[in-house]
């Protein structure tokens, strides 16, 4: 039985805005941050790749940038968007290498885990 999606609302109360295609990102491969119950992880923040972010996940164990083609995961780069985890957002802020986030294509249900005035330092102009 197929996931159930959670309102596509974005962390400013908005529509939810598509975070990539290319890579298509999203826990339900959609192109946007959205959830629903089997997101355990909360992939609900759109994020834009930095090498420093991409090296910090490395290091904690979540390779993102080996390209995974078993899985159809062609590794991500500085400057692709991707809808990173929540509790993964907050452990790099708290480690001071967090990526920019793009807030309109971030879902709502962020916030139940990262504070909006945080995700607000990262937000892009």
């Amino acid at each position: 039985m197929p996931d159930h999606k959670a309102p596509s609302v974005n962390a400013l109360g908005g529509s939810l805005a598509p975070c990539s295609n290319a890579p298509m990102t999203g826990f339900f491969r959609n192109g946007c941050c959205d959830t629903g119950p089997g997101d355990t992880g909360s992939h609900t923040v759109c994020a834009v790749m930095t090498a420093e972010f991409l090296a910090y996940s490395k290091y904690v164990g979540n390779d993102l940038s080996t390209p995974r083609p078993e899985f159809g995961f062609p590794g991500l780069r500085p400057g692709d968007r991707w809808c990173l985890c929540a509790g993964r957002f907050l452990q790099a802020h708290d480690e001071g290498c967090a990526p920019r986030v793009d807030l309109t294509a971030t879902h709502q249900a962020a916030l139940e885990i990262v504070p909006l005035d945080v995700l607000r330092l990262y937000a892009l102009a």
